[in-house]
């Protein structure tokens, strides 16, 4: 069953205060072993930061949001992990459709709602998350993925969270990648800001994001990446989260949700139809002109190719297609 208003993912998901989540859920994915080579080996991620991000999240907030239409935007999802494949630094296969790899992800933006819920948003207590995770569980149904992998309680998922942060996420490249921002491009959605301006600008911008993303890791993470964390920068990041929470209340309504989210919620009061067009990101955040035919990436309002069965990319692989 599609989730609905009624549920704490609805409510938390896509509140815009997540966006201060994505260099947490960004390296944490990373550090994944299969999913750090992937990413080496098959994203540009790093060429678009901006622009990969905002497109990316109007799918993974339509998990949650669209409704009757939810079950086929995961399959969307899905479908561009199809063909992503290959040898990792020691030797080892991976596909990014293997049961593990593809919960791990899934499981950190469980984690990265629940962070900024604490943090951010006033948080929730054990059987808030436990309900929540439920939820993210139904999402990660909607796949059609396994479910081999998913544990089966919250309880269990806190010792698989646990197994994973101090057995097996690795520090490699693809997470250093994405910690590096001392050239973080200018949003494209502020073309007017001068260069100059921004050039100075991104100096704290990067270390508060950075310095948020520190904070937020589980401390083993932490001890493996070589970072400190002093009671004093626990006590910053608390206040920094109440101030944020507080100052939350004076932004309009329509500016604290992502439009995909906005969308689900107006179709859900009865605003728009039920039927309504589902939102895409703007054209500024597309992929790159030349590889906009790729199934890979998320193509906004155009027509998505399906999702590749396992026997249709055995034939494609067999005929060379």
């Amino acid at each position: 069953m599609p989730l609905g208003p009624e549920s704490l993912t609805w409510r938390f998901a896509g509140d815009n205060r997540t966006y201060l989540m994505a260099l947490w859920a960004g390296s944490m994915q990373n550090m994944h072993p299969q999913l750090g080579a992937a990413v080496e080996q098959h994203s540009k991620f790093f060429a678009e930061r901006w622009q990969r991000l905002n497109r990316s999240l109007y799918p993974i907030d339509g998990m949650v949001y669209d409704g009757d239409r939810a079950v086929d935007t995961a399959r969307e999802v899905r479908g561009y992990h199809a063909d992503i494949s290959g040898t990792d630094r020691n030797g080892n296969s991976y596909h990014a459709l293997d049961p593990d790899t593809f919960f791990w992800a899934h499981s950190t933006f469980y984690m990265a709602a629940v962070l900024a819920t604490d943090v951010f948003m006033g948080g929730l207590d054990d059987a808030g998350r436990a309900r929540m995770y439920d939820e993210y569980v139904e999402l990660y149904r909607q796949y059609g993925m396994s479910m081999r992998p998913v544990p089966a309680t919250y309880a269990d998922f806190l010792g698989y969270w646990e197994h994973m942060c101090t057995e097996v996420l690795e520090d490699n490249k693809a997470t250093r990648d994405v910690l590096e921002l001392h050239d973080l491009a200018k949003p494209p959605t502020m073309p007017w800001l001068p260069d100059a301006v921004w050039a100075l600008a991104r100096v704290p911008i990067a270390r508060g994001f950075t310095w948020i993303t520190v904070g937020l890791y589980p401390p083993a993470v932490r001890e493996l990446l070589g970072f400190r964390w002093s009671a004093r920068d626990e006590r910053l990041l608390r206040l920094l989260g109440r101030v944020i929470g507080i100052a939350w209340h004076l932004v309009p309504r329509s500016l604290r949700y992502h439009p995909r989210a906005q969308a689900g919620w107006r179709r859900a009061q009865g605003l728009d139809r039920a039927d309504a067009p589902l939102v895409h990101t703007p054209d500024r955040n597309l992929p790159p002109i030349d590889e906009r035919d790729d199934p890979r990436h998320y193509q906004g309002s155009r027509v998505i190719p399906p999702v590749a069965t396992p026997a249709a990319r055995t034939q494609r692989t067999a005929t060379g297609r």
